[in-house]
């Protein structure tokens, strides 16, 4: 029986407030193996930590266990304790008190029972630390190269941090321009900046980073591998242009005969089928709509072709692939737009043209956008006079299923009844919505700037907007004044939430990341660790993670980046020794444990057993990739042979643990 030393902590009144912490001591100092019990205010301060160095010394420790709050918080603090006195690190195991015990069980009524289940827990640590055996990490190269999924200013400020720390950063975006959504902006909030102005200097950086190789109009098909060694299949997707050849001297898509609805202007303009989606567009080169060609669809035209001065235009061009290594993936895929026409019938999309989105606005206010920058009813053409703005569509609201907040819809609505108010000298603006949340630096300032201005706010839901004549007349409820409001308005202008991007259920399958309720990527803790994934070597920057402003989405990628920066700039990574592991001669190679990891760690190996007077023969087994395994313990229940064990976590640890609580 190896000799244990257990450590009770008070963690102040968060345990010491609820259980008697010296009495816990006490009895656990009778528990078998036990030789040295204790209790002290705080474990996890320097002294506490100096605390257990010295008992090892002292008291000839062999295992440690600490009784204190959750292991996900302070479980490698411990480790690197026992590094310091000289154990493995893996000698160590946790009780939580906190969690378990005195924060579900304040009431004073139940003190005794708590304190019973406090004992019970440290007794369970106590069998466990007895039968924990020694674990060692392993080494694995590292890939000095990075891939990040996405263009918007979360994957380009990503990009340009890893890029500038001297490490290759591989950018792929599937739309022909990087940019995102923040690149259709007219202005930010609260300063009302350009929004060019700012992202596209880092865009065209991006372009010029010699550190940086740019793939637009592409996607990531398929990833494989680990922390440190993945391997990705990049899809070129054919653009019909040789961009090698080509130097967007604008012949082409200025002489194009077609004309379809610019979804990049969000079908207010109309684009050509040879286009770049704007003029500051990175690259600023064209790529063929294929759908929309005459020459594709009809056989005839080729007006680019026979204009192109430089021979770029190549109808025949393929999709190619790409097959590259990387030692770490940052996903920055953005958001979409709540699909409000196909929830909010009562708002009268399809029917009434001057029913507009919040992203729709901000390109026809925008210089560069359809109307150049003049606020018009699609409709007419006309100025608006009276403008209402319904927020919380798609947002807020659970009998659509979206309980979460956007954060960003308060704002930038407020910078749209600014602008309106700014450029339409005379105009009307009203605002319905159910909180204002103005959580930023300068927010709130600038959200009673605006209504000093004049827009005017009415707490409630709209519940219909129907047409009378010109005019969209708006039905909502004052549940301040408590009364009915009718508004006729020339123009309404839909807040729509923020959801996940298109396609993002995709990227978390194939890479391994899970997602939240609302289908935003899953950090691997809310707090501790943000911009981490429970997949090792993967990344979250920006709004795929969840709703979030610019200045927030910025400040994550570079978090994101100095994460991987710091992985990247190591010769080599251990990897974490608490994996599953298959003892093959048990295995009957069913493969039952393959579907259920999450983390696809299991492949199938096919070994040659030699029996004594037998002649060889082949079988199939499981083999885990311990780059790739987290350690879930999912393949164990799974395995019908009983043949796999997760270290730290054995079959005999874990009855040890039952048969403790059992006495």
């Amino acid at each position: 029986m190896p000799r244990i030393g257990v450590f009770v902590c008070w963690c102040g009144s968060n345990i010491g407030g609820v259980l008697d912490c010296p009495a816990i001591a006490q009895e656990a100092a009778s528990f078998p193996g036990v030789v040295y019990s204790t209790e002290y205010k705080y474990v996890c301060s320097d002294p506490g930590q100096k605390l257990i160095v010295d008992a090892v010394k002292e008291h000839r420790l062999e295992r440690v266990v600490v009784a204190s709050c959750s292991p996900r918080l302070h479980e490698e603090t411990f480790r690197q304790v026992l590094r310091r006195s000289g154990l493995n690190p893996y000698f160590f195991e946790m009780a939580n008190l906190r969690e378990h015990c005195s924060w579900v069980h304040p009431d004073t009524t139940v003190r005794e029972q708590a304190q019973r289940k406090a004992v019970d827990l440290v007794r369970r640590a106590v069998a466990k630390a007895a039968r924990l055996e020694p674990l060692f990490p392993g080494k694995i190269p590292v890939v000095r190269r990075c891939l990040v999924i996405g263009g918007g200013i979360a994957g380009i400020q990503t990009a340009l941090d890893v890029a500038d720390a001297g490490l290759e950063v591989l950018l792929v975006e599937r739309e022909p321009t990087i940019g995102g959504n923040m690149v259709k902006l007219d202005k930010t909030f609260p300063t009302l900046d350009c929004s060019a102005c700012i992202s596209t200097p880092k865009m065209v950086a991006v372009a010029q980073h010699p550190n940086i190789r740019l793939y637009t109009y592409a996607q990531v098909e398929e990833v494989t591998g680990y922390i440190g060694n993945f391997k990705a299949r990049i899809r070129q997707k054919a653009r019909y242009v040789d961009h090698s050849k080509c130097n967007g001297c604008g012949t082409c898509w200025t002489r194009c005969p077609v004309t379809v609805p610019d979804d990049f202007n969000l079908g207010l303009g109309e684009r050509g089928a040879i286009y770049i989606p704007f003029p500051q567009a990175v690259p600023n080169k064209p790529v063929i709509d294929l759908e929309h060609c005459r020459r594709s669809t009809r056989g005839k035209c080729g007006a680019c072709a026979k204009l192109c001065p430089t021979g770029a235009i190549d109808y025949e061009q393929k999709d190619e692939f790409v097959d590259v290594e990387v030692g770490a993936i940052i996903v920055a895929t953005g958001y979409g737009l709540f699909p409000w026409e196909k929830v909010y019938g009562e708002y009268g999309y399809g029917r009434f043209r001057d029913v507009i989105t919040g992203l729709m606005f901000e390109r026809m206010v925008n210089a560069s956008g359809p109307t150049g920058g003049k606020i018009q009813r699609p409709s007419s053409g006309k100025e608006p006079k009276t403008v209402v703005f319904i927020q919380c569509v798609g947002s807020r609201d659970e009998a659509r299923g979206k309980e979460y907040c956007s954060r960003f819809c308060c704002m930038y609505t407020a910078k749209h009844a600014h602008q309106i108010l700014e450029k339409i000298p005379g105009s009307e603006v009203y605002v319905f919505y159910i909180d204002v949340r103005t959580f930023g630096k300068g927010y709130e300032e600038f959200y009673r700037r605006v209504r000093d201005e004049g827009a005017v706010y009415i707490r409630g839901r709209v519940s219909k907007v129907y047409q009378d004549g010109s005019k969209l007349i708006v039905r909502g409820a004052d549940t301040l004044l408590g009364e009915q409001v009718e508004i006729a308005a020339d123009m309404v202008v839909l807040a729509t939430g923020a959801v996940p991007a298109a396609g993002a259920a995709d990227v978390a399958r194939m890479i391994g990341i899970p997602q939240d309720k609302d289908g935003f990527f899953q950090e691997a803790h809310p707090k501790l660790r943000p911009v981490e994934t429970h997949t090792g070597g993967v990344y979250l920057a920006g709004t795929c993670q969840g709703p979030k402003d610019i200045p927030d989405t910025v400040s994550q990628a570079s978090g994101a980046a100095a994460k991987v920066c710091g992985l990247l700039l190591r010769d080599e990574l251990e990897t974490n020794p608490l994996v599953s592991k298959v003892n093959e001669a048990l295995c009957t190679g069913c493969l039952a444990c393959q579907p259920v990891c999450p983390y696809r760690a299991i492949q199938p190996v096919t070994i040659t057993e030699r029996l004594p007077g037998q002649p060889p023969r082949e079988r199939v087994v499981a083999r885990v990739n311990e780059g790739l395994c987290q350690g879930c313990g999912a393949c164990t229940v799974a395995c019908r042979a009983g043949a796999i064990d997760l270290k730290g976590f054995t079959n005999k640890q874990l009855i040890a643990e039952v048969d403790a609580l059992c006495l």
